[in-house]
């Protein structure tokens, strides 16, 4: 089998890629950095542009399916400008993918596309699974809308569609944790707010495992890619001091502050979104990290 990543030298790309070596699958890569292209037998680079539409038609050749992640990341500042970027980017580069393919003799029968849960509306008590049809009046849930909606224009092309929700990914190298986790080595840990808001968090390895499930039996449809065990963010700052055996001195981080450093991407810290695994795992899914305790022992070992 052959699959077509795009984001593949990011933080969950490269864990993916490492994933379909192992499960003996050969890898086509886009990118929009030209010295970042390789070639091998399992592992192709070709150059795109999502923005200026340009885009080496012969990632295609051979490929059975695509996993798509390119997308600006949202844990930059949300000023207007980079706000339309986290937007353009994704439908950019979906359209970008979707025209190409409409011009080409193909043999590409599935696309797997990462998805986000801020999609879901902030609540305290909603456990939300794919079928909630209410999104988010948040920036990040309207992009999410646009997004998917986007990617559902590969159906046309008589390609199965799958998406997965991403929650909160722990990962010992990058990504959310390892920001959780400066201020609590420095025992200046705290939770935002009043720390009741659900964190729907999933160990990156599981997350990568997910993606490959998804493709190796053809699942169509959407999933959330978040662990079966939620925990409210006062939980998760607790743990990871436990986990760092590392005091929590400070009081509860207020909202307003964090508004007034961080502006509109301070909703990141403070919404809650309780998902659910359930959908994936009655396909078959095994987590290997259901619970939040053994996923930062394993994160975060010294």
């Amino acid at each position: 089998m052959r699959v077509l990543i795009t984001g593949a030298t990011g933080l969950i790309g490269q864990e993916i890629v490492r994933l379909c070596h192992e499960n003996d699958m050969r890898v086509n890569y886009l990118t929009t950095n030209k010295s970042k292209i390789k070639s091998s037998e399992n592992y192709q680079g070709f150059y795109w542009n999502p923005k200026l539409r340009d885009i080496d038609t012969n990632c295609f050749n051979g490929v059975d399916a695509i996993i798509h992640l390119a997308g600006a990341t949202a844990s930059k500042r949300w000023t207007p400008n980079y706000k339309h970027k986290i937007l353009q980017s994704r439908i950019d580069s979906t359209e970008l993918l979707i025209n190409a393919l409409k011009g080409e003799s193909h043999t590409i029968k599935q696309v797997v596309s990462a998805s986000a849960i801020g999609i879901y509306p902030d609540s305290l008590v909603n456990y939300y699974d794919p079928t909630f049809k209410e999104t988010s009046s948040s920036f990040l849930g309207q992009v999410v809308k646009v997004w998917e909606h986007t990617v559902d224009g590969f159906s046309k092309l008589s390609i199965s569609v799958s998406k997965i929700r991403i929650g909160l990914v722990l990962a010992k190298k990058g990504g959310a944790l390892q920001e959780i986790i400066k201020p609590i080595k420095f025992g200046l840990g705290a939770n935002f707010g009043n720390g009741k808001q659900w964190q729907s968090w999933i160990h990156i390895n599981d997350l990568a495992h997910m993606f490959i499930h998804v493709l190796q039996h053809n699942l169509s449809g959407i999933y959330n890619g978040v662990a079966p065990n939620p925990v409210t963010n006062k939980e998760l700052i607790k743990t990871v001091a436990q986990t760092l055996h590392k005091p929590l001195f400070m009081p509860n981080i207020p909202r307003i502050l964090m508004k007034m450093i961080l502006g509109e991407m301070h909703i990141l810290l403070f919404e809650s979104q309780r998902v659910s695994s359930k959908k994936i795992e009655d396909k078959g899914f095994y987590f290997q990290y259901n619970y939040i305790d053994p996923a930062l022992n394993d994160l975060l070992q010294q």
